[in-house]
């Protein structure tokens, strides 16, 4: 069986970070900022304060520069491109937003690899980029490494026919969903919905309207032995469903979290979570804000 918490994650260090006009018509968590000169720096900041959180918590950290050019401003979300798998499995995804695109980098394998993870095959379907299909990794896919199965919810960027493709080739099933914002506009990425963790799940329920896909998706959760902890709309908005289960060299579970979405947080979920992992919290508040996405999505898991 394969193992849940991640051993170790890839991060890129922001040489460009800034507001996205490519991606916010279809991500709402997005705010346009005031015209900043520090944005950028206050992003770096967040970043490397965070990295060194985890690494003084002895997860396996790898950092990797972003380039400088062409800018790249959401180069920090770069779960959204790549994913390592277990096995040593590397996969390339296609990327809605023309300007991400740019962040696919083939030359990973090889410092992930240098790192002391083995990548034994490389898929790469970025070629769907072409006909209009987009899948974007680790944020469209929710996966139960455990169980064998892969939760999505679809959106624009989320194709329902390269999630089909992805389930064949990891041999995972599928357990796919329509969530929806207050406004009833698809959310963009699964991986604000829901965090699976090992004997736990994250999920905002109420987010997914339709009965029945609802019930399909609880149901699972429950068969497969996870405690659901059920999250609101203010907390989801809050990044409470952005989170990732890591274990670290001492082989302790850590679940990292954004302090926005800790803080969003009741007593009795916190106590739920603490009874299978340490919490670890990390500010990036000009991260959440302006490129809207947390810390789930700044790290690309190994497992």
């Amino acid at each position: 069986m394969n193992q849940q918490p991640a051993k170790a994650v890839m991060m890129i260090r922001p040489a460009s970070f800034g507001y996205n006009p490519q991606t916010a018509s279809s991500n709402a968590f997005q705010e346009l900022p005031p015209e900043d000169a520090q944005l950028a720096k206050r992003a770096v900041h967040e970043f490397d304060a965070f990295v060194e959180t985890l690494r003084n918590e002895r997860i396996g950290t790898i950092v990797i520069d972003d380039e400088p050019h062409p800018p790249k401003p959401d180069a920090v979300f770069c779960n959204n491109w790549v994913s390592f798998h277990p096995g040593g499995t590397m996969i390339l995804y296609p990327m809605m937003a023309p300007n991400r695109r740019l962040e696919r980098r083939k030359d990973i394998a090889e410092k992930i690899a240098a790192a002391g993870f083995e990548i034994k095959r490389i898929i790469d379907y970025s070629g769907y980029e072409k006909e209009g299909k987009y899948l974007e990794s680790t944020g469209s896919m929710t996966f139960d490494y455990e169980n064998g199965a892969i939760y999505a919810s679809l959106s624009p960027r989320t194709h329902p026919g390269l999630l089909a493709i992805v389930s064949r080739d990891l041999n995972m099933e599928l357990v796919v969903f329509n969530a929806v914002d207050r406004d009833g506009r698809p959310i963009y990425h699964t991986n604000v919905v829901m965090t699976i963790g090992a004997g736990f799940a994250v999920i905002c329920a109420e987010a997914i309207r339709d009965a029945g896909e609802r019930k399909t998706a609880l149901d699972r959760l429950e068969k497969t032995n996870h405690e659901i902890v059920a999250i609101d709309y203010a907390q989801l908005y809050a990044f409470a469903g952005n989170m990732l289960q890591a274990v670290n060299r001492d082989g302790e579970k850590l679940l990292v979290m954004s302090e926005t979405a800790y803080r969003s947080l009741n007593a009795g979920q916190v106590r739920t979570l603490e009874k299978y992992n340490r919490i670890v919290k990390a500010a990036v508040p000009t991260i959440e804000t302006f490129g809207g996405g947390s810390v789930r999505c700044m790290m690309a898991n190994i497992q």
